[in-house]
């Protein structure tokens, strides 16, 4: 999806924007071990640049990632040395091995196309599971809560290097297709333009909610937080032992 100059100015331009990773990553930590106390190893699923991965690092003891971008994957490798990372997409999710906690956030997980292939991608992630495992998933905006068109754009400034980001998001039926383009100058590249269009699927809160069922997931919707988005949290539905 992303390409390397993509991947590059990816997350400087939503941390200026305002979007702070380590806080996030410690209100999910948090909410994990209120759930399982004891747990230290996470996999975050589409970790992209490692921007959540970094500061999952310095709250569980073992963190690994998986990510379908190798551009990303690149990146990722740079930000969190330590972490073991894997190229890969969620849907096909098969590591040989348990976490205590699995993340995917900044909406990635409605890039699945449907309630099977999400029921079919939380049903790995629960395999994925030590015994009092958890899950945490940020989800996309809910197909009743979503705008129908919606513009956005920052400007930004970092050392000599200026960004700028403009984005159209429309909805199409159960899609929410959105037209992201990138205006960026420093003194030794000259300006650059960048463009990328993501689809992503609309599922209703009932949806996530009755995929996490089917996947053997007990769930619980917490309001409020991921920019108002919210976050599902799981456990096993027969008393996270097996």
């Amino acid at each position: 999806m992303y390409g390397s100059g993509m991947a590059e100015i990816y997350e400087l331009l939503h941390e200026s924007r305002g979007k702070d990773y380590r806080a996030e990553a410690a209100v999910v930590a948090g909410l994990v071990r209120a759930r399982n106390p004891e747990a230290d190893s996470l996999l975050d699923v589409a970790c992209g640049t490692g921007a959540h991965l970094r500061h999952f690092a310095e709250l569980f003891g073992k963190v690994e990632g998986l990510e379908l971008s190798e551009a990303m994957l690149t990146m990722a490798r740079a930000a969190v040395p330590a972490a073991v990372l894997h190229g890969g997409d969620m849907r096909t999710l098969s590591l040989g091995r348990s976490y205590d906690a699995i993340t995917c956030m900044f909406g990635s997980i409605a890039y699945l196309q449907d309630t099977d292939e999400l029921a079919s991608t939380l049903r790995s992630f629960e395999e994925h599971l030590t015994p009092g495992g958890v899950v945490a998933v940020d989800p996309w905006w809910f197909l009743e809560t979503s705008l129908a068109r919606h513009v956005s754009g920052d400007t930004v400034t970092v050392g000599e290097r200026t960004l700028t980001r403009v984005s159209y998001t429309e909805r199409e039926g159960r899609t929410s297709k959105m037209e992201v383009h990138y205006v960026v100058a420093d003194p030794g590249s000259g300006v650059q333009h960048f463009a990328e269009e993501h689809v992503l699927t609309l599922f209703t809160r009932a949806e996530y909610e009755e995929a996490f069922t089917r996947a053997g997931l007990r769930v619980t919707y917490v309001e409020g937080i991921q920019s108002g988005r919210g976050l599902f949290l799981a456990d096993r539905a027969g008393g996270g032992r097996r």
